[in-house]
């Protein structure tokens, strides 16, 4: 691997960290990749998923969920993957959103948001509860975004496809915590990924550095008094770490740095030419100190640069719908839908919601699978949306998004069409058992488990099928199929027979 390093790099390295460091870091490139997995909270607790654990687990120190697993485990190909129990993640790539501090109940943007690693990560630290919107630039790769988010039973994001400078309009002054894991150089992926060190001779560190540029003071404008932003890259260059930072607060005197302990310090002293020809001040550059570096040759991980910037509590011209403005219209909107729907329980309970065309489109159907397959009725709080036959839980508290490229405006929960409810994958993965008034619980080791994933009938007696205690009728229809106790999917139980309700796109290969 290090006679493969580009030239560049390695002068570039040596530069930067002298002659001894130099070769510390570059050993780490012979030493074995690092292996990280980190439990989903949305979906298990914890402790719980220890107790039952199928592999060998040691703590990543810097996150609280995450945990190191050896190179021949295979997460990947187990049901509890399936389940959504935990989401397979480089260990230093989970220590930006810890570092975001995030809050049940907050306003949390992730900007560069695909696959939906760090996506989830934030998801579990709400735990159902505020509003997560998640972006990302780019088509082709929203629709992993969408696939981990629903894996993984997120109920409160909403998934944007869109340019961050359209979004100022509607988001300026709303967010309290933003995440930029920002496109970049990706020199912390030489190890994991030998194609990237490819990308790196054919791209410009400049060309990076000025889009983190924009993103940094997109990111600003969307932040409410007294918010927090962390900047995160997975590269190594001075270019797209402190000196950004540095410029960003010579831009906004508002914004100050919160010291990073626990991981390497940033290096105001690599400020300089050739990798930093502009000038910055004082406070800027001792601000950069507190900013924090994860080294492969210092730490079991790939490496990355962390930045917690965060904005005092003092509010500015130009801050429309931040703070109590922000806060006080989101509650006003909760009585409506994004198009101008009344709450998803009144909705229910009207029979009836408009759809984004104001055509109305009849709810009867959903109220009706409501009553006989859900205990309660978890989306009904939220604001149900149409979009044409399909309908959605929004968060409560959005702003219109009128006019953004909106690829999922809440939950999805269903299908309406033509007098008939069909209930979606992503309504099974976020329910909890607990939800479903009947449901089938396979054990992992159960051959069924694995059928059922690979998308095949099943033989299940009636007596298998988990009812709510007061409901007398036959077990015929819609069965929240689960894994353990945690939802998989769904299935049409008849006279023994499950008929299989897992989609084609994810089954077990």
């Amino acid at each position: 691997m290090t006679k493969q390093l580009p030239a560049l790099f390695r002068e570039k390295m040596i530069d930067l960290l002298g002659e001894n460091e130099f070769e510390q870091f570059l050993k780490s490139y012979d030493q074995p990749r690092t292996f990280g997995l980190r439990v989903n909270t949305v979906k298990v607790e914890k402790a719980d998923f220890l107790a039952k654990s199928p592999f060998a687990l040691s703590a990543v120190p810097w996150a609280s969920e995450g945990f190191y697993y050896e190179e021949g485990e295979r997460p990947g190909k187990h049901p509890y993957y399936h389940a959504g129990l935990y989401y397979i993640q480089e260990p230093s790539a989970m220590a930006p959103v810890e570092l975001l501090q995030v809050r049940p109940g907050e306003r949390v943007l992730d900007l560069c948001a695909a696959p939906g690693g760090k996506s989830t990560q934030i998801a579990a630290k709400l735990q159902s509860e505020g509003v997560l919107v998640v972006n990302d630039i780019h088509s082709d790769r929203v629709k992993a975004l969408v696939k981990n988010l629903e894996l993984l039973g997120v109920r409160n994001a909403i998934v944007l496809n869109e340019k961050p400078e359209r979004m100022l309009k509607v988001f300026q002054g709303y967010f309290d915590k933003i995440l930029i894991d920002a496109p970049c150089s990706g020199e912390g992926m030489f190890r994991k990924e030998e194609e990237m060190m490819h990308q790196w001779e054919r791209h410009s560190v400049q060309e990076f550095a000025s889009m983190q540029r924009e993103l940094l003071g997109q990111a600003a404008q969307m932040l409410a008094p007294g918010g927090m932003i962390v900047y995160s890259t997975c590269t190594f260059s001075p270019e797209e770490n402190e000196a950004q930072i540095a410029e960003f607060l010579d831009k906004h005197p508002a914004f100050d740095v919160v010291p990073v302990e626990g991981f390497g310090a940033g290096r105001p002293d690599w400020l300089r030419a050739p990798w930093c020809e502009e000038e910055f001040s004082d406070r800027a550059r001792e601000a950069v100190a507190g900013t924090a570096r994860l080294w492969p040759h210092r730490l079991r991980g790939e490496g990355h640069f962390v930045a917690v910037l965060r904005r005092d509590g003092a509010t500015v011209e130009g801050d429309a719908g931040s703070a109590g403005d922000a806060r006080d219209a989101g509650r006003a909107a909760d009585v409506v839908s994004a198009s101008g729907k009344r709450s998803g329980r009144e909705a229910l309970r009207k029979g009836r919601a408009e759809t984004s065309t104001r055509a109305a489109v009849s709810l009867e159907p959903l109220e009706a699978f409501s009553v006989e397959l859900l205990r309660s009725e978890p989306f009904a709080a939220e604001r149900l949306v149409c979009y044409g036959e399909h309908a959605y839980a929004s968060p409560a508290g959005l702003p219109e998004l009128h006019g953004l490229k909106v690829v999922r405006p809440g939950w999805y929960i269903g299908s309406l069409h033509r007098g008939r409810f069909e209930p979606s994958h992503a309504l099974a993965m976020g329910l909890r058992m607990r939800e479903a008034k009947r449901a089938l619980s396979l054990a992992s080791r159960d051959e069924r488990a694995l059928r059922y994933l690979k998308g095949e009938t099943l033989e299940v007696a009636e007596s298998e099928i988990i009812r709510d205690p007061e409901v007398t009728k036959a077990a015929k229809g819609y069965c929240l199929v689960c894994i353990e106790d945690h939802p998989v999917g769904w299935g049409k139980w008849h006279d023994g027979m499950l008929k299989n309700e897992y989609p084609p796109g994810w089954r077990w290969t």
